[in-house]
């Protein structure tokens, strides 16, 4: 079955990733911007991260016939610097309009902190003043809950925001509702310890539906699978769901999501 992988760090992960992404079905993905691994020093590393994500790994996925998109932003994780995190918000615009931009993320809260807000806020900000998807990082673990209302409430707060063009990513049990009934989209990650498995999520999806919601591997510096999804695939497989189901969730909700965005140029297979 074709996929689209809505969240995957190809920049930390090996070109035999690309291959088997290509050998399970993969036929798009969509890097949103992250942490290095590392906190970086200066805007102009940020410039460069840019540029890797739009042209490099864009080339190096088509190699194997996988469409390559990205988001841009600063991630919470760095965000505590209020400075460097102002610099490389002003700097984005100048690479918003380039091919394969699907608009800013993954922002969000790590550890909740008011320096995380702040740049939250900003982030939303610069993508409401231009019509830009969004894609939200929530916290982990014991953060989560508390993180996600935090979330909500400060999109609600500003008018401009359409629920129907955020995706709030890594939902649980706990919070999946949460953004479903405020009319947002949602990703559930298939992550090894910190998030969901492949039957979490499908349970998740047996309990609240397919409409809004998809899957997706993460696959970042840490313990994670970039062929998570196929194997989500399986799972819903086994327990005897249609190929109709698996299909809106696995390819049918990212492809209707960054459809929204005027830079989703995708191309279908066949």
């Amino acid at each position: 079955m074709d996929f689209i992988d809505p969240h995957i760090h190809m920049v930390s992960r090996t070109t035999d990733d690309y291959e088997r992404l290509a050998r399970s079905g993969c036929v798009a993905i969509s890097e949103p911007a992250f942490w290095a691994g590392f906190d970086r020093g200066s805007a102009e590393a940020f410039r460069d991260y840019f540029r890797q994500l739009i042209d490099f790994e864009c080339k190096r996925a088509l190699l194997f016939g996988i469409q390559h998109f990205c988001w841009l932003c600063i991630n919470a994780k760095e965000a505590e610097n209020v400075k460097l995190s102002r610099d490389v918000i002003a700097m984005i615009p100048e690479f918003l309009d380039m091919p394969g931009v699907l608009g800013i993320g993954e922002i969000g809260l790590n550890k909740n902190t008011p320096n995380e807000c702040t740049i939250f806020e900003e982030h939303v900000d610069l993508a409401a003043s231009r019509d830009e998807l969004m894609l939200i990082h929530t916290p982990h673990l014991e953060d989560k809950y508390m993180g996600t209302r935090m979330i909500i409430d400060m999109l609600r707060a500003d008018s401009r925001v359409q629920p129907d063009r955020v995706l709030i990513d890594h939902v649980e049990e706990h919070t999946v509702k949460l953004a479903l009934e405020a009319g947002y989209w949602c990703g559930m990650t298939l992550y090894p310890t910190t998030k969901c498995t492949p039957a979490r999520a499908a349970d998740i999806i047996e309990a609240c539906g397919t409409d809004r919601i998809m899957v997706n591997s993460a696959g970042d510096w840490g313990v994670s699978d970039p062929t998570a999804v196929p194997k989500f695939i399986f799972e819903m497989r086994a327990r005897g769901h249609s190929e109709d189901v698996i299909r809106k969730v696995v390819y049918e909700n990212p492809r209707t999501f960054f459809g929204k965005s005027k830079r989703f140029d995708f191309r279908p297979r066949g």
